[in-house]
């Protein structure tokens, strides 16, 4: 099992003081390249898809590029791989340190259950429930963090249209889907996104009723992921902190008690109906 104590938590925050500096070493490397190429910032933007005042934030490190825009600015500059090679570092910088582990898992899962209780999966959220439930940390995070995980969370959602296309199963308590984080226009966006992916052939969305009697979850939310050479992990995360199970048993168990919590909700079928009946009510 591998969980973030105390020790490792400092071993976090200098995690986080590293990638931070990765970005500003690539910012720098991109302005460098860009100067020798003699373009302004606006005629790079136009370029890569991007305000000037963007590519000023990629420069100065207060925003990351997206692997997509690193690979269009690569080109754009003629750099020939100088600007693609931070692509795998400048990419793990997006997330919190203690959800990179995570996040490696995701590109590589052939599976991937998710039982949730307090908030929308990650990757199942719209854009703007992202910024919704991202402003209300506290401490509070500035603007350019929520936008660069908002990018971040974006990105993951590759998953859905991956091919081979991975199994994905998420189990959410009925509450998640009242409580209107944001507002009522930015739940009803987000119900709206559910019932587009739940469309998916590789997807199903359970939800498990309020006045369900009993629930296998009652030890809270967790994500089992099964990556591409067999290999199961169970994820939870809680107030900052993250613990990563890679004993066999107790991935196991925690598959099988998914099982159970999936059998106690509503089918995928009846949960999509449940869903739309929400958005009548908003």
């Amino acid at each position: 099992m591998t969980e973030v104590t105390d020790e490792e938590n400092t071993a976090g925050q200098a995690a986080d003081a590293s990638g931070r500096g990765v970005v500003a070493a690539f910012g720098q490397t991109m302005k460098t390249l860009r100067l020798r190429a003699g373009l302004e910032r606006e005629e790079l933007g136009r370029r890569i898809g991007y305000s000037a005042s963007t590519v000023a934030s990629f420069e100065q490190g207060r925003r990351i590029p997206s692997p997509r825009t690193i690979d269009k600015a690569d080109e754009a500059l003629g750099a020939e791989g100088l600007l693609t090679v931070w692509r795998e570092q400048v990419e793990r910088a997006q997330y919190p340190v203690f959800f990179q582990g995570m996040a490696k898992l995701e590109k590589e899962a052939i599976e991937l259950l998710a039982y949730d209780t307090l908030m929308v999966k990650g990757l199942l959220q719209s854009e703007e429930y992202m910024r919704a439930v991202l402003a209300m940390r506290r401490p509070p995070l500035d603007h350019e963090t929520i936008e660069q995980r908002v990018t971040a969370r974006l990105a993951r959602q590759d998953i859905f249209d991956r091919k081979p296309a991975p199994l994905l199963s998420f189990v959410m308590d009925e509450s998640v889907l009242r409580r209107p984080l944001g507002g009522k226009d930015v739940l009803r966006g987000q119900l709206e996104h559910l019932l587009l992916i739940g469309q998916k052939r590789n997807v199903e969305i359970q939800v498990m009723p309020l006045d369900c009697e009993e629930s296998a979850g009652v030890d809270g939310p967790f994500t089992v992921v099964t990556r591409d050479d067999g290999k199961k992990f169970a994820y939870t995360e809680a107030q900052g902190a993250s613990t990563l199970q890679t004993d066999p048993q107790q991935t196991a168990l925690a598959a099988a008690r998914y099982g159970i919590i999936r059998s106690q909700a509503l089918t995928p079928r009846e949960s999509l109906e449940f869903v739309e009946g929400l958005l009548g009510e908003l």
